[in-house]
């Protein structure tokens, strides 16, 4: 479990410990975090996303290579969509708030154990209306500049893999998989790769 909160975090590890969960190792930092499980090979990561330093979605992010069999739940107070949507396509394998009943936590650690998904319902509704909302910008004809090699890397990126990643994948070098991305910002007019994915997703690029 991470979260930089002590209080919240050991209140939290006792009532999930009641409940038949057991706690492998806990952070108050997303570092420390990654680390750890690096160490203990836990089966779900409890991710909080604001935490000082790194943040939980970086961290989420960093895991796949730290812990690839890790699967990290994001536990957080942030219920906004665009963090929802970060975390998911970081990586996450579902999305818990806090203010959330204990037992609906604990569906969700074992579901995230399962190697299923889950969303708090009160925010999931509202997740897909957003998804399906067209873009301001006619993403769709931009879109269709991409080379079938851009294509490929946006729908790894959008998978949450970072360049190395991409690279070991398409058996690229790192050099070219940051010119294809620096591509794809361009043309899909937008700042970062989050951004990017997200376009990608909400259009049906990927």
């Amino acid at each position: 479990m991470v979260d930089d909160h002590e209080l919240f975090r050991r209140g939290l590890i006792g009532l999930l410990e009641e409940r038949g969960i057991e706690i492998a190792g806990e952070a108050a930092l997303a570092a420390d975090a990654i680390r750890l499980a690096a160490d203990v090979g836990p089966c779900v990561v409890l991710m909080d996303l604001s935490m000082p330093g790194m943040s939980g979605i970086e961290a989420i992010q960093r895991l796949a290579a730290a812990a690839p069999l890790a699967r990290a739940l994001a536990l957080t107070v942030l219920a906004d969509d665009q963090h929802v949507i970060n975390a998911l396509l970081a990586g996450a394998c579902g999305y818990v708030v806090k203010d959330a009943p204990i037992d609906q936590i604990v569906e969700g650690i074992r579901a995230a154990g399962r190697g299923e998904s889950m969303i708090s319902p009160r925010i999931a509704s509202r997740l897909v209306h957003r998804l399906r909302e067209p873009e301001t910008v006619e993403a769709t004809a931009t879109g269709g500049k991409l080379t079938p090699r851009e294509r490929e890397v946006l729908e790894l990126l959008a998978r949450g893999l970072d360049n190395s990643e991409i690279a070991r994948v398409l058996y690229l070098s790192q050099h070219t998989v940051k010119n294809h991305v620096s591509s794809i910002l361009v043309k899909l007019q937008v700042e970062n790769r989050i951004q990017a994915a997200v376009r990608a997703v909400r259009t049906g690029m990927v």
